[in-house]
């Protein structure tokens, strides 16, 4: 059989990451005088690392992040609490494995944003479902699919996903309607799947935005026992953004 015919049969097959590989492998083992399951072993992993980037992609895509961060280019030399430990302990995925939540605390620009959808992007690198939302998007979400009669189906949307990020946590007040509605979907989440928050409130706070006290202390209660909390204070990330910008400005 000839190359052409077998690239034909491998696209009839839909065997895209092997016709990408084919002629190097090919000259490759021409040269070394690789065996033939050398040869088609390579042909398979490649193949194989194909479909796994793909799958990758559609679990990246389907989260809906807003950036795509990671971990690796996360800025140390910024005055904040957070230890090089803490942030190998959330990109360890442990807390995903056991099915616990992560809170991620601290003022406007410490970096919260940054390091949830990082751990989302790895998660789905890892093979794991992930969805974003902000609070805010949630809530225009929730009120459509209640609109419409579609809730039921919405919230069980939000229960599958393994990992679910509920960013800016606190910049909306709920009322007691969209507060049981929270409470309802960390319920349905609460065996083998986890939610991480980034809010500036702390936990014992969240009262504060949560017109009902008694759901108010149902979420805690769902949340406080199990979770990864971190806490996280320092330097903005767009001030020392700005002042390396300075510093860069006035050396050149």
């Amino acid at each position: 059989m000839s190359t052409a015919m077998t690239r034909n049969l491998m696209a009839e097959m839909k065997l895209l990451g092997m016709i990408g590989a084919f002629d190097k492998a090919l000259s490759d083992a021409t040269q070394d005088q690789t065996s033939y399951t050398e040869f088609l072993d390579t042909l398979l992993q490649a193949e194989a690392d194909y479909r796994q980037e793909r799958k990758t992609d559609y679990r990246i895509k389907a989260a809906k992040f807003t950036i795509r961060p990671a971990f690796e280019d996360f800025d140390f030399t910024a005055n904040r609490s957070i230890s090089k430990a803490q942030i190998k302990e959330i990109y360890s995925l442990n807390w995903l494995k056991e099915g616990r939540p992560l809170l991620l605390v601290g003022q406007t620009g410490v970096g919260k944003t940054f390091i949830a959808q990082a751990a989302g992007l790895h998660a789905c690198a890892c093979g794991k479902s992930v969805l974003y939302l902000s609070i805010t998007t949630w809530l225009e979400n929730l009120a459509l699919a209640r609109s419409s009669g579609t809730y039921l189906k919405y919230r069980d949307k939000l229960a599958k996903p393994d990992l679910i990020i509920f960013d800016e946590m606190g910049a909306r007040k709920l009322s007691s309607t969209e507060a049981q509605d929270l409470c309802e979907i960390l319920e349905e989440r609460s065996i083998g799947k986890s939610s991480v928050f980034a809010t500036q409130l702390p936990l014992d706070h969240w009262s504060e935005v949560i017109a009902d006290p008694v759901i108010a202390d149902a979420i805690r209660d769902r949340l406080e026992h199990a979770a990864l909390t971190i806490h996280i204070t320092g330097e903005s990330y767009r001030g020392v953004k700005a002042r390396k910008l300075a510093s860069k400005t006035k050396d050149q």
